[in-house]
């Protein structure tokens, strides 16, 4: 089933289109776990707020996570040390660990049944230059004042592991549930949510802001966007700060073998573990076979199979249940924005880069928006400054983004095609010439034909076909489409532009 379990598991949600224009505190944009953190904690102190969602609530990013509540980011911490000092480290991990209080005490307080459990969980290595990493990671972290242990003996399902660093007290839950039982609350206290409504544009006019879907408005006097990918662009410019990684889980019943714990390997490819509880049962999660968007090492098809081939050999009898992807926006500097989205839109938020740990930081995001829209003071709030500078410092990883997005946005426009459109398959697609322009063509199993203009409305990237997933996929920013041109992933808020299948175009 090419769904998440979080997904299969779920309720449908039925929230109203915004039909009408109207005025709030708050407008938050976006209606994902942050959106959900933040509108929570506002109707908590009484704030008036509405969420807009381009579509459903909580079918994107975080209804295809590994729903893993952890401050354990990988090995991380010596990197922070190193780049930032050994004090923004600990305040990194200070605030994901309010963060995973947080979740734990709202769930709690309010009763909501999301499968929450406590976990320890595990960073893993399988060679001697990792082992040595892990080592390091554990010596930073005691010098931050916290209790990681350096763990030799774990029973995971891989050939060789040398040993391991282990963060106590860490949570997974069931990240669809948790985040709709939030909605519930912020409904109750008086909020107001709108699905399929869109926004295409937000516009100061004077000291508030107003907010348009393809139909109506909003008048706010604060603006959250926290969209996964922010969808405006100036004059925040977050599409040269930032780029997207695409990557893949399959759910397995394996049986009465299970693991107690979270673990995920500390170099590539990365591979990483988790159950959950599905129809009375633990399922195992596995994820990895990462890569940009758009820019896949190897055949996007072969993303699943590997998953599965690799657990099958632990696991013979390992039957697949279910299969997901998704996308996570990584910083140049590996910081999330959080905050203030310009200098010159003053009580314009943002929330977004949280490099897949997005359960835990959704929730500093929370505290830390909630707080500035509220007048306080939040004392990690300087270490996830977004309108900071400091990413551009990190030359090399700029320069790939850049040449890369250069690659697609003007190379790949001027390259002749060599293919032609008799040579696409049924059920597969890909670009063609067509009277000397390039075109994008998706041949339906059926035999229908479909055909569009090929460059994302973001900022005019040549997109590729995603094949697995019947999907244009931009690699600049990581906006996608569906073989028609409509939207899937933001920050473009344009579809693709759809051409007619006449004879002109079958030449």
């Amino acid at each position: 089933m090419n769904k998440s379990l979080w997904i299969a598991d779920g309720i449908q949600t039925n929230y109203p289109k915004l039909d009408r224009n109207g005025e709030t505190k708050v407008c938050i944009i976006g209606g994902g776990i942050t959106g959900a953190v933040v509108s929570y904690l506002l109707a908590k102190k009484g704030v008036d707020a509405v969420i807009l969602e381009k579509e459903k609530v909580c079918m994107g990013v975080t209804a295809n996570s590994t729903a893993k509540l952890t401050s354990q980011h990988g090995l991380f911490y010596k990197y922070l040390a190193d780049e930032n000092g050994l004090d923004f480290a600990r305040k990194y991990l200070e605030s994901n660990e309010k963060g995973i209080k947080l979740a734990e005490k709202i769930i709690n307080e309010e009763n909501i049944e999301c499968n929450y459990e406590k976990k320890d969980a595990y960073v893993f290595a399988t060679n001697e230059s990792e082992l040595d990493k892990v080592k390091q990671e554990v010596d930073v972290l005691k010098k931050a004042n916290f209790n990681a242990e350096f763990i030799e003996d774990i029973n995971i399902p891989v050939e060789k592991c040398l040993g391991a660093i282990k963060f106590s007290n860490q949570a997974q839950f069931n990240s669809r549930k948790y985040t709709l039982g939030l909605f519930d609350k912020f409904i109750e206290m008086g909020g107001k949510i709108y699905e399929n409504s869109k926004v295409i544009n937000i516009e100061k006019i004077d000291e508030k802001y107003k907010i348009y879907t393809e139909d109506h408005n909003i008048i706010a006097d604060k603006v959250v966007i926290c969209t996964h990918y922010p969808i405006k662009n100036f004059p925040g410019m977050y599409f040269a700060k930032m780029y997207q990684d695409k990557s893949y889980a399959i759910a397995v019943d394996v049986g009465e073998n299970k693991l107690d714990g979270m673990y995920i390997q500390s170099c590539d490819p990365v591979i990483s573990f988790r159950t959950a509880r599905y129809n009375e049962k633990d399922l195992l999660i596995v994820a990895g076979s990462g890569h940009r968007t758009g820019q896949p090492d190897g055949k996007i098809e072969d993303s699943y199979k590997n998953l599965e081939n690799y657990i099958k050999q632990y696991y013979p009898n390992a039957d697949v249940k279910f299969r997901w992807s998704t996308e996570d926006c990584v910083t140049l500097d590996k910081v999330p924005y959080i905050g203030e989205f310009s200098k010159l839109l003053p009580n314009v938020y943002v929330a977004t880069g949280f490099k897949k740990w997005g359960m835990s930081t959704s929730h500093v995001a929370g505290m830390i928006i909630s707080d500035m829209i509220l007048g306080n003071k939040n004392e990690y709030s300087d270490i996830y400054k977004a309108t900071r500078l400091e990413p551009i410092k990190n030359i090399k990883e700029f320069g790939n983004m850049l040449k890369e997005s250069t690659y697609s946005l003007l190379i790949n426009k001027i390259k002749p095609a060599k293919d032609i459109i008799e040579k696409i398959p049924i059920g597969d697609g890909g670009i063609v010439e067509i009277n000397g322009e390039k075109v994008g063509i998706y041949k339906r199993d059926d035999g229908e034909i479909f055909i569009v203009k090929p460059y994302c409305g973001h900022l005019g990237c040549l997109v590729s076909w995603n094949n697995l997933e019947k999907t244009w996929d931009c690699p600049c920013h990581g906006s996608r489409y569906d073989y028609m041109g409509n939207i899937i992933t933001e920050p473009t808020v344009k579809k693709l532009r759809r051409l007619e299948n006449d004879s002109s175009n079958e030449e």
